[in-house]
């Protein structure tokens, strides 16, 4: 159990890197979010929301499995201490991103008086297409160097880029919008914000690769080690690209054809920037679960990959469940509490949290899990059946629903290669989800939510305070009944003592916390 325990403490403490850095950077756009929405009020969002979504469905011919086998490679070669190929790795990557990140930079902003003007019948938006098409090219960069961070365990690098574009672009949005630039100005603080990041990204990538021994004939071989990552990436290109499509067809075509008002587009991507609330524990366990998974192979390592795959799926099931049932409770205050004006968002935001309950079920872990064991083509597979559902279905529900029918398409095209990989992973490396677990977190997570929603809706106080006690609400209720139906034991906490070591300054409190449930537990 050694190593397992080594490499939960690993991704545990990238973990907690990712979450700071996420939560940051996301309250620094969340006051920029404020003010934006506010003074541009729900139609011009809707334009920006569709500037900015433009560009994305070219973003998805970019990559070509370049980051994901950076990810890969580069794990896989630090835990065999055989770090003088990570530098190959790292130019081979830059290469290939920049390349392709530059010639989709020039076909997006040629393509932009056509998407204005033919497809989405706005041609006002035309020139902010163009600016927002520099995003492709600093989005490549931005990428490698957080592929470069996440192989190499360095999260913390990670998150100063977030924290520094967030930074950058929030000042800008506002400044470019106080001197009366409106939607251009904030079109142009969102498309510097990342070309800043991409920047702090490269310097921040210098010193690793400056610090690691040059291969033994003094020569890096880029041409054998794009070729290598490519014959690993390029199945879960093409898998992005097929996956990707049907939601950049949604967002990028679909929207803006059958849906004709702004504000509700407006209000959808208001509720988008809050689903970022379940986002702040979800990414950090999709980001750090396959390196953690590459570190293993399911014939040399069966049982440990076992264990750390059942571990990755309950202790995600704990953290991101219960957040997301509290957001879908509270959405109404929530959303009231900052943007009164928006009155669609918070029925938008409750339907956009459904998937995140899937994660019960191993959807965070699941695919990284496959990648990780070389199986690519598998879900290659799985992406031409989901993309197979999830363009006809599209086109039919938001033709007929509108923003409604985006939401459900998405949520509707993921479920048959989650449970197909759900059989997939049984049979072939002999893992599977802890049922019994899911099913406790997410009955009390329900149970919780749906009691926290009836208590807040009979307040008849301001937004804030009904917000502020349905938290405390929620919180103490899960608590009592995680605890006495046993869905939190005493194992899991002894585990998760263990695994936290590595976090520093947040050990302590994290103990106390952890002794305060261990009290509240009954006697064994």
């Amino acid at each position: 159990m050694s190593k397992v325990t080594d490499i939960a403490k690993v991704s545990v403490k990238g973990s907690f890197h990712v979450f700071w850095g996420i939560v940051l950077s996301t309250v620094i756009s969340s006051i920029g979010t404020f003010f934006i929405a506010n003074l541009l009020g729900p139609d011009n969002m809707g334009l920006y929301s569709i500037a900015v979504g433009a560009p994305a469905l070219i973003t998805l011919f970019r990559d070509w499995g370049i980051n994901t086998a950076m990810i890969r490679y580069t794990a896989q070669y630090n835990s065999e201490n055989n770090t003088a190929k990570i530098r190959s790795i790292f130019v081979a990557g830059l290469v290939v991103e920049l390349a392709f990140g530059v010639a989709l930079t020039i076909l997006s902003i040629a393509l932009a008086g056509f998407l204005a003007n033919t497809l989405y019948n706005r041609p006002e938006i035309a020139q902010l297409i163009q600016i927002t098409s520099l995003s492709v090219l600093s989005g490549a960069i931005v990428n490698v160097a957080s592929a470069a961070f996440t192989g190499m365990d360095r999260l913390h690098l990670n998150s100063i880029m977030l924290v520094v574009q967030s930074i950058v672009k929030t000042g800008l949005m506002i400044a470019l919008i106080v001197f009366g630039l409106g939607t251009l100005g904030v079109t142009v603080g969102f498309t510097v914000g990342g070309i800043v990041a991409g920047i702090t990204g490269v310097l921040l990538m210098y010193p690793l690769y400056a610090s690691m021994p040059k291969p033994p004939n003094g020569k890096l071989a880029i041409g054998e080690t794009i070729k290598t990552m490519l014959e690993y990436g390029l199945p879960l290109s093409i898998s992005a690209i097929l996956l990707g499509l049907p939601i950049m067809f949604y967002t990028s075509t679909l929207i803006p054809t059958f849906i004709t008002d702004n504000g509700a587009i407006g209000n959808y991507d208001i509720a988008q920037k809050f689903v970022v609330l379940v986002t702040f524990f979800a990414t950090p366990v999709t980001t750090m679960v396959f390196p953690a998974f590459s570190k293993l192979n399911y014939r040399k390592n069966p049982q440990d990959l076992k264990n750390i795959f059942q571990h990755s799926v309950k202790y995600a099931t704990i953290l991101v469940v219960p957040v997301t049932v509290l957001v879908m409770s509270l959405s109404e205050p929530a959303i009231n509490t900052l943007f009164p004006s928006f009155a669609q968002a918070p029925f938008y935001l409750m339907l956009l949290s459904i998937s995140y309950i899937l994660t019960a079920l191993g959807s965070l872990s699941i695919g990284q899990l496959i990648n990780s064991q070389g199986d690519t083509k598998y879900n290659l597979k799985l992406a031409i059946l989901q993309a197979a559902i999830g363009l006809p279905v599209g086109f039919v529900l938001i033709s007929q629903f509108g923003i409604i029918g985006v939401i459900a398409s998405t949520l509707i095209m993921g479920l048959p290669g989650l449970f197909l990989s759900i059989g997939f992973i049984k049979k072939r490396y002999d893992v599977s989800v802890d049922w019994k677990s899911s099913a406790k977190i997410t009955l009390s997570s329900i149970f919780t939510g749906v009691l926290t929603y009836l208590i807040v809706s009979q307040l008849p106080f301001i937004s804030p305070i009904r917000l502020a006690i349905g938290v405390v609400v929620f919180v103490a209720v899960f608590m009592l009944v995680a605890i006495f139906t046993r869905t939190i034991t005493r194992t899991d906490l002894g585990n998760i003592k263990t695994i936290v070591e590595g976090l520093g300054p947040l050990r302590k409190p994290t103990y106390a916390v952890i002794s305060i449930i261990e009290q509240l537990m009954p006697k064994p």
